[in-house]
């Protein structure tokens, strides 16, 4: 009788899996959100692949997929996902927990989200080698530099600086771990920590006018970005604010119910989605990529952002975090994504367009944060931080 180890005998599973799936994925009779899942894990047969990755690297838009895989794994029981899943970090993890390409000193915040994939499987597994890697991610949160204020700096290399983008690569990371290992006053630490970095994004980035939210902040004032008075980043980037929106009904789903910060969280959700309803498109039901200036030359309609909105008032209304309304909202602008961003090609592998690949602040060379910037930054489709929001999306709706 031949015995296989564990890793052997995940990966024939994994490998027969591959072998099952189906050529053609059927519309009449699959669901959106699974049917978005196998369309990426045809372009991306190993899960590493994700964002278009021609080598293992530990990245943030891996973590958001592969979370979205284990809801539909959740509810389909289909070990196809939870291999795939599964071969992230077996495949990045070192047997001493170290992570391949992952750099602590670099003090990154994106690099806790694929965090949130290892919390999953070693809840499954109890490898310990991804207790080690949880523990590394877990011991960056001790060192990341902060604001004056507390506030998390974005990465080492922008330094003073808070952005939208960092409350969703941090924030349920350090919630969930908080809830797994933590207790006591270690714990209520951790969570007054966690509701504070909302509590300065709130400060620090809106618009008292529009009730929007800028892209970052700059505590020093002195990026040529920032604003001299305020600090803040001269625009309103959909998916900035999409990525702020999912991180705040994500970490509601932890957050102790008794913790007094919860009510501010949800009161903030909800000026954010009464902000994102005056700036909607009235057509389509979409969002344009500078949220605010849908009528100007070189905007378009952006699926990344558009995708994660439909989740943030999916989920808020669903949870009871945002009014009911919100989910007719959700539905009316999920439908604008299936008629004009959705195609399908011959074998039903669906994509979702006019994805926004990258955009930041700062670096080299110099992203100014204008208009101009933001309209001109590559588009693709299947953009991985705009098909992982769609699955969570048509989860949420049911679809």
């Amino acid at each position: 009788m031949l015995t296989l180890s564990c890793k052997q005998r995940q990966t024939t599973e994994s490998d027969v899996a591959k072998q099952d799936m189906p050529s053609r994925v059927a519309s009449e009779s699959i669901k959106w959100s699974e049917r978005m899942l196998i369309s990426e894990m045809k372009r991306f047969p190993e899960s590493w692949m994700l964002d278009f990755h021609t080598k293992p690297k530990w990245s943030y838009p891996n973590g958001l997929v592969l979370m979205a895989a284990k809801r539909v794994y959740d509810k389909t029981g289909n070990e196809t996902y939870y291999n795939y899943i599964y071969d992230y970090p077996n495949t990045m993890v070192k047997p001493d927990g170290s992570i391949l390409t992952y750099d602590l000193d670099k003090q990154n915040l994106d690099m806790l989200k694929s965090g949130d994939v290892l919390l999953y499987v070693y809840e499954k597994t109890k490898e310990e080698r991804f207790l080690k890697a949880i523990e590394l991610l877990r011991s960056q949160l001790n060192t990341q530099p902060r604001t004056s204020d507390g506030g998390f700096w974005h990465k080492k290399r922008y330094p003073h600086q808070m952005w939208l983008d960092g409350l969703f690569m941090a924030e349920p990371f350090y919630a969930q771990y908080t809830k797994t290992f933590s207790s006591g006053q270690e714990a209520v630490t951790a969570y007054n920590d966690i509701v504070h970095q909302f509590d300065l994004i709130q400060e620090h980035t809106k618009d008292s006018k529009t009730g929007l939210l800028y892209h970052g902040w700059d505590e020093s004032k002195t990026q040529e970005w920032a604003n001299k008075t305020t600090g803040t980043s001269p625009n309103f980037w959909s998916r900035a604010m999409g990525w702020y929106g999912m991180a705040l009904v994500d970490v509601l789903d932890v957050l102790p119910e008794d913790h007094p910060g919860r009510k501010r969280l949800i009161g903030y959700l909800n000026t954010f989605a009464d902000a994102l309803l005056g700036v909607q498109d009235d057509k389509t039901g979409l969002w344009y990529q500078v949220l605010d200036q849908g009528d100007k030359e070189g905007n378009y309609l952006e699926a990344t952002g558009s995708a994660m909105f439909v989740y943030t008032f999916a989920k808020g209304a669903n949870k009871g975090y945002l009014p009911a309304s919100y989910k007719t909202v959700a539905l009316k602008a999920y439908n604008g994504i299936l008629q004009n961003l959705i195609s399908e090609d011959k074998d039903g592998i669906i994509s979702l367009n006019q994805c926004c690949a990258v955009a930041g602040l700062g670096g080299n060379p110099y992203r100014d944060g204008s208009y101009n910037y933001y309209v001109n930054e590559p588009i693709r489709a299947n953009d991985p931080k705009g098909t992982g929001a769609f699955i969570l999306a048509s989860l949420e709706l049911d679809k």
